[in-house]
């Protein structure tokens, strides 16, 4: 039983770990915005 304890604790662990750096990516790191060009073809536009 001691090793099921230390197993769970163990994936508590690493489980509060990775919540904690997805937490910090989405409210710590700011995305920045920029203008995006795309140019398509003139016959994507004509009907078939």
């Amino acid at each position: 039983m001691p090793s099921l304890f230390r197993f769970l604790t163990v994936l508590a662990i690493i489980g509060g770990i990775v919540y904690g750096v997805i937490f910090a990516l989405a409210n710590f790191v700011n995305p920045k915005p920029r203008e995006m060009t795309v140019t398509i073809p003139a016959d994507r536009f004509l009907k078939k």
